[in-house]
């Protein structure tokens, strides 16, 4: 029989913060896939954990799953842990627990420690329907995407960021959505563990007078619907309708004259007539 793959959550920054099912986890395999050696090695060492380490990172985890799949289709079980949190969560841990499903063998995850969920429970924000976004893209095109998701989001946003990008971070979605409730939390669960509270423009100006220390969650609160409304009925402002039934233009011409019609708030009818008569809603 195949062994098992086991996904251990670590502190993310108290090292108290580790469950004794982890523990006797990571004391049971066979070996540790370890993002950073040196860092696991530390935790290891606290709890008296002997075990082989295998380096597994976002560097070579590709080239490396397929001789860790073979290990535990042999029959192995292997533990995969990173630096601090979720493996899989913005850190290495996805891929190898996708080619392990493909090839049928067992994937289990330990419930543990994420930064986000943290910082969300912390924050006091809505937290009925959010988004993780992990750290903004590097590259421009994918980083407009979404920032422009941003702008209209209904959903509570959340993203990660480093103390040394944290001032042009926040400057950045200021621009999208300058209003909104937002929070900036830092090193969650550690000595000095911060919760600042703002929109995303009072949080700029802090930061650009208070240098950023410390590993970052950013929380920004979602449109209301009255904002949404209000923001998509502007968007509609000085179109014509014709342009405006060129949004939908892959539709059935009825079901485009439905979407219109909900977008300025009135009725089909009124939309075909104007249609028609070439009339301006």
């Amino acid at each position: 029989m195949a062994g098992t793959l086991y996904l251990c959550p670590t502190p993310i920054g108290n090292l108290k913060d580790i469950t004794q099912r982890t523990l006797e986890t990571l004391q049971s395999v066979d070996f540790i896939l370890a993002e950073d050696t040196r860092n696991s090695g530390l935790l290891l060492s606290r709890y008296q954990i002997r075990k082989p380490l295998v380096s597994y990172h976002k560097y070579n985890e590709q080239e490396r799953s397929p001789e860790v799949i073979k290990r535990l289709q042999d029959g192995q079980s292997a533990a995969l842990v990173t630096d601090a949190g979720m493996p899989g969560i913005s850190d290495p841990g996805q891929i190898l627990a996708a080619k392990c499903h493909q090839a049928g063998v067992p994937v289990t995850c330990l419930p543990g420690p994420s930064a986000f969920v943290t910082a969300l429970a912390m924050s006091g924000l809505s937290s009925r329907r959010f988004a993780f976004e992990g750290f903004l893209p590097v590259d421009k095109q994918e980083k407009e995407q979404v920032l422009d998701r941003l702008s209209s989001s209904p959903y509570t946003t959340i993203f990660y960021e480093a103390p040394h990008r944290l001032k042009e971070t926040l400057r950045t979605l200021a621009k999208y959505a300058p209003d909104r409730k937002s929070a900036c939390i830092r090193e969650l669960t550690k000595i000095y563990e911060e919760c600042r509270l703002g929109t995303l423009e009072e949080l700029a100006e802090y930061f650009s007078l208070n240098e950023p220390r410390g590993e970052f969650v950013i929380i920004i609160e979602g449109l209301t619907p009255q904002q949404l409304d209000r923001q998509q009925k502007n968007r509609f402002e000085g179109m014509s309708l014709q342009e405006h039934m060129e949004l939908y233009k892959d539709l059935p011409e009825k079901e485009a004259m439905k979407r219109v019609a909900r977008d300025l708030g009135l009725s089909k009818r009124d939309i075909y007539q104007q249609l028609k008569t070439g009339n301006q809603p």
